[in-house]
């Protein structure tokens, strides 16, 4: 498994994970709240059933404590563990309990007269476990035997506490937990089923990138071969430069854009001269003040053929300052110190260095050791000291490993470097 697809997998094993934490709680309460209401319903049902059974009973006549009496000790002991029977002014005709009825009634919460016109209810725990529902159910004329009226008037109430069962309260709390996990297998099902469709996206969308990378990498070698078509010494120098200013920039941390940026703008920090006469880059000879100023132009010209050219917009920060020296007295703009970029000080030192320890048609190779005297005497005036101080260590090793080593060696070096950073974004 490659990174994207690790990456990918992780992500969407948390989102599941995230999902199911937040989703199986809440699935755990609503399937609770409504078993709770189920139970509620039927014991409001079931009050209203044996309810019906004394519709003939007169809850406001002479004898109507004796019939709510009777009613009371009918309708407890089965679904109710309490009940109490109230006539139409709130005053209780009687009431009826279970043992265990009577032993939770001293910690009932009290309440005025009996005013409501709705059934209702309440779910109560009490401090030793127990859970309790409490039933308020308004009697009716219509209930009582009479006729069915438009709004019938209440002639009395009726409340009824229920004791839940252990049992009762068990189930359904399993119930609910058992919705609960099933809520939570489906949001890791859910994950485990989009992770191949994520990495299918993400494989086309991999390709995709590459593709574009390819065709900015072989635009970027277009432009550079075209450099190397009018100056034959730039070939090789520029895949080497830009795989020198890569490995201290490394070294110093630098990594996305700017990295990329840097690759780019080193590998085509020439690419102005393509704008030079043929006259004034290949002459063989040393050139004279104005022919000199005619080969200045090339940073400027180099700046504007990359500049806004998308991904290669970076690259402008080498191209247009790669001439500039710490000291201020480089070109074209004469600027100094750390106004010159970041990319562009690293640059310089990279170019100088390849520059002195390379073979040229009018010179021979500098070995290490001469070509280090000069970078080290040119820190301060021609380098930012920090950069050379970074350079030093790896120094060497850069130039065993470039020695001898071909354009097509040195291609391949920056090849590397260009996938590992250039795939990064």
């Amino acid at each position: 498994m490659n990174a994207s697809k690790r990456r990918a997998a992780w992500r969407i094993a948390a989102v599941s994970i995230l999902l199911a934490s937040l989703a199986s709680p809440l699935a755990w309460w609503v399937a609770r709240e409504n078993a709770e209401a189920g139970t509620v319903s039927l014991a409001v049902e079931e009050s209203g059933r044996l309810l019906h059974h004394f519709d003939a009973i007169d809850l406001n006549g002479p004898s109507a404590d004796q019939h709510a009496t009777a009613a009371a000790k009918m309708i407890v002991g089965g679904l109710f563990d309490i009940a109490e029977i109230y006539d139409s002014r709130g005053r209780k005709l009687a009431e009826a309990f279970t043992a265990q009825g009577q032993a939770v009634e001293p910690s009932l919460p009290k309440h005025g007269t009996p005013t409501y016109t709705t059934e209702s209810y309440e779910s109560l725990r009490l401090a030793g476990g127990s859970w309790l529902l409490r039933v308020f159910v308004p009697l009716h004329a219509a209930t009582q035997g009479a006729g069915v009226a438009s709004d019938p008037p209440i002639t009395g109430y009726f409340e009824g506490v229920r004791v839940v069962p252990a049992w009762q309260h068990e189930q359904l709390y399993a119930s609910s937990l058992t919705v609960a996990l099933m809520v939570c297998l489906a949001s890791l099902l859910c994950g485990l089923a989009l992770y191949p469709v994520v990495v299918s996206l993400a494989t086309e969308n991999e390709k995709k990138a590459r593709e574009i990378l390819d065709s900015h990498i072989s635009m970027m070698e277009a432009l550079g071969r075209a450099i190397a078509k009018r100056d034959s010494d730039t070939g090789a120098h520029n895949y080497r430069v830009a795989w020198i200013s890569a490995r201290i920039a490394e070294s110093m941390g630098i990594k996305g854009n700017a990295m990329q940026a840097l690759i780019a703008g080193s590998f085509l920090h020439d690419v102005g001269k393509i704008g030079i006469p043929d006259s004034i880059l290949l002459k063989p000879g040393k050139l004279d003040a104005a022919e000199w100023d005619v080969m200045r132009t090339h940073v400027t010209q180099g700046s504007e053929i990359v500049m806004g050219m998308g991904w290669l917009d970076g690259a402008q920060a080498v191209v247009a300052a790669h001439h500039e020296k710490w000291d201020g007295s480089g070109y074209p703009c004469q600027i100094a110190g750390e106004s010159i970029p970041l990319a562009a000080r690293i640059f310089a030192v990279a170019d100088v260095f390849d520059a002195l320890c390379s073979r040229r048609p009018y010179k021979e190779p500098l070995g290490f050791d001469a070509t280090m005297v000069i970078v080290e005497r040119d820190a301060g005036s021609h380098f930012d000291p920090s950069i050379v101080a970074r350079f030093r260590p790896m120094a060497r090793p850069i130039f065993e490993r470039l020695a001898q080593c071909s354009e097509a060696e040195a291609r391949e070096l920056l090849r590397q470097l260009v996938l590992k950073h250039f795939s990064q974004s």
